[in-house]
């Protein structure tokens, strides 16, 4: 405290009594001067003290003002009593707390209503005291150059806070009362230059407690100090639900709310406000830049390639998320705490921070849309759609409600150009498949690129089943009536699923489409192989990759339904039979019985050229499929099960009937070359994709 403390050079009152006694009966009290006082503040004193002293009531008549400051004196030199000290306290005891306390009671005359003939407003002496006195107060916290910034000690904080209100109602007061070219002007003109020296200290503290909270704190306790957690921080969301402060602890958060009290009580609103709004947003922007996410420009954002787009949208999710679950919050909290005084100011300055970053944040979304679009692009788009759909209920509860009304309005219109192009996304993957229209057969009759790109593209795709069904629900409607890229009204389209309810809707619609345009693809690719057996390969091995894509996905099936499956399943039994028959029932007929018999006797010529026959096709057979590829195991083992059980059963028979009418020897070894468990080896070396002959085999 400032108790006992002389400044070198002030006015006191029994200097300024010697004075008046030396220089006779001058009514004019001399000047009181001030180490904080320039040139042109001195002549204050001497004006106020011209009306400073209020005449008792006992004042006789003729006395003057000097003569009854000079009696209490005279009875002091005589020893007089306790009426002289009770009016006139040492000097050595009159510090800022004392004078404060004369303030109070002056300001509290002021406030009291004047009865009708009573003296107007005076100004009591010992204000310039007074004003000394918080000039070397602040003095004394002004930082010098070599001087770190910090803030008040705490037991400075109360008497210098409460110096700065007596200020500010000072100011106001006298400002009010006297015009500033009346004699009164350079007292009320020194007055303000102390409140601006005052108002710009504080101004300082609350900008640096602001950015580094830690100042504010007791020495010793920084580190185990009672902190809200800072956004940025390690500390999971889930641990700020409670207590959700950008990082102040509660004894900061107390200083910071009693400076923005003052500032604003003191007409330093402005002040005050463009202070926290700069510091904030500078915070909210390094927060922001410590998750990854930078602030580009929507020329920025579509000049980027899509590799380093598609890096920086995970980031802007993130971002998202993390304003409108835990910095926003934390930061109307802030405002709410430290303008607790203020509600609608609290309001305006969350708004004024908060919703530049919105927009921030869904300019990039826009930009993002309007880029040049592609398949790939689809799902990032979606994890977009999500992003905005899910969160703005929390970002909308935090605002005014004109405010919110804006921000709602601004999201959900970058919200509907996503959900727009994502539908015009899905749909180009019709133009995808028509105008793959490639001549060359996919060797092997393996499944072809196309049917897996879009069966993954597809089950990928069912994976936001829930929100592409809203897209489509939605937005489908914005779409203009010629675009080529327009979902459509697919009633009826599928006419095989037209009973199933699920396929009413858009989405499901879009999915059957597809679905259909892909099968006619494939059918037609099937047509470029020479070999229609190989072609009906081709068809079971596409047909069985789709099947199983839908079957291992719960989502796809849901869309795609039992029906879909039970008439991809038929058309796979219609290949696989279209394959036995150009395949396998030729070579049965080499096995025939008709003409082998004449007269009850066997045609040993025909019956040579049947084994000759029937040796040469299947070793053709087993050259030519092994080649081939049926890629899944179930498929490609049914396929050789059936095989088996149509050739080898025949073959058996044919040979035990008539093997005896060969010559044994030469004959035997030259018409039979298979025995049963040969052919059944050489079945199951189908379908490997690995041509081996039967002659490098043998040996």
């Amino acid at each position: 405290m400032e108790k006992n403390h002389q400044p070198e050079v002030s006015s006191s009152f029994k200097k300024r009594d010697e004075e008046e006694k030396s220089s006779g009966a001058d009514i004019v009290l001399p000047a009181t001067e001030s180490p904080e006082c320039s040139n042109e503040e001195k002549p204050v004193a001497a004006e106020v003290t011209e009306v400073e002293i209020e005449k008792p009531e006992e004042m006789k008549t003729g006395e003057t003002e000097i003569e009854l400051i000079e009696k209490p004196e005279e009875k002091e030199n005589e020893g007089g009593g306790e009426e002289g000290e009770a009016t006139l306290p040492p000097e050595i005891d009159y510090n800022l707390e004392t004078a404060s306390e004369d303030v109070e009671r002056f300001l509290s005359s002021l406030s009291t209503p004047k009865e009708e003939g009573e003296v107007g407003l005076e100004i009591p002496e010992f204000l310039e005291k007074y004003l000394d006195l918080v000039e070397e107060k602040i003095s004394k916290h002004e930082p010098v150059e070599t001087k770190v910034k910090g803030c008040l000690l705490p037991e400075d904080d109360a008497s210098f806070l409460k110096a700065v209100n007596q200020i500010s109602k000072l100011y106001k007061n006298l400002s009010a009362g006297f015009k500033l070219d009346s004699n009164k002007g350079p007292l009320i003109n020194r007055i303000g230059k102390i409140q601006q020296r005052a108002m710009s200290h504080l101004e300082d503290e609350f900008r640096s407690l602001l950015e580094d909270p830690k100042l504010g704190e007791p020495e010793g306790e920084q580190a185990g100090a009672d902190h809200c957690p800072l956004p940025g921080n390690d500390q999971s969301a889930e641990s700020n639900e409670e207590s959700n402060f950008p990082g102040y602890s509660h004894e900061v958060l107390g200083y910071l709310t009693k400076i923005a009290k003052e500032m604003i009580s003191g007409g330093y609103e402005s002040e005050c406000c463009e202070v926290f709004l700069m510091t904030r947003r500078n915070i909210i922007e390094e927060t922001l830049n410590k998750l990854g996410f930078e602030k580009l420009s929507i020329d920025e954002v579509q000049k980027m390639q899509w590799e380093a787009l598609e890096r920086e949208i995970p980031t802007w999710i993130k971002a998202f998320k993390q304003c409108a679950n835990v910095y926003f919050s934390g930061e109307r909290k802030l405002a709410e705490t430290i303008f607790s005084n203020h509600p609608s100011l609290s309001d305006s300055l969350f708004s004024n921070l908060t919703r530049g970053v919105v927009i921030q944040l869904l300019n990039f979304a826009e930009a993002v849309a309007i880029s040049k679009r592609s398949t790939e692009k689809l799902f990032k788009f979606l994890d977009m759609y999500e992003t905005l759909r899910d969160n703005l209920p929390a970002i909308d509860s935090l605002y005014p409600e004109e405010c919110a009304k804006e921000l709602r309005a601004e999201t959900t219109t970058a919200r509907c150009r996503i959900g727009e192009i994502s539908i015009c996304i899905f749909c180009d993957l019709e133009n995808s498949i028509k105008s793959d229209t490639g001549k060359t057969p996919v060797p092997g009759g393996a499944v072809h690129p196309l049917t897996r790109y879009t069966m993954n593209y597809l089950k990928y795709a069912c994976e936001y089943k829930a929100t592409l069904e809203q897209v489509f629900k939605e937005h489908s409607k914005i779409e203009r009536a010629d675009s080529t890229s327009r979902p459509r009204d697919y009633e009826g389209d599928s006419q095989n699923y037209k009973n199933d309810e699920k396929n009413h809707s858009p989405f499901a619609g879009q999915l059957m489409r597809i679905m259909d345009l892909l099968d006619a693809n494939l059918e037609a690719k099937s047509k470029l192989y020479k070999d229609v057996s190989l072609g009906s390969i081709f068809m079971m091995n596409n047909g069985r990759y789709m099947l199983q894509k839908i079957k291992g996905s719960a989502e796809i099936h849901e869309v795609m339904g039992d029906t879909w499956c039970r008439k991809r399943s038929s058309d796979l039994r219609n290949y696989h039979k279209s394959y036995q028959r150009e395949t396998w029932m030729k070579l049965l007929g080499c096995l025939s019985l008709e003409g082998l018999n004449v007269n009850g006797k066997v045609v040993k010529p025909v019956l040579k050229e049947r084994f000759k026959s029937f040796n040469a096709m299947f070793d053709e057979i087993h050259k030519t499929q092994s080649s081939w590829v049926v890629s899944d195991e179930q498929l490609q083992s049914e396929l050789r099960v059936s095989i088996s059980a149509v050739v080898i059963p025949a073959y058996r028979s044919f040979l035990g009937r008539f093997a005896g009418v060969l010559d044994p020897g030469r004959q035997t070894e030259k018409y039979i070359k298979f025995q049963p468990e040969d052919i059944e080896t050489y079945i199951d070396e189908l379908f490997d994709g690995n041509p081996v002959s039967m002659a490098k085999r043998k040996t």
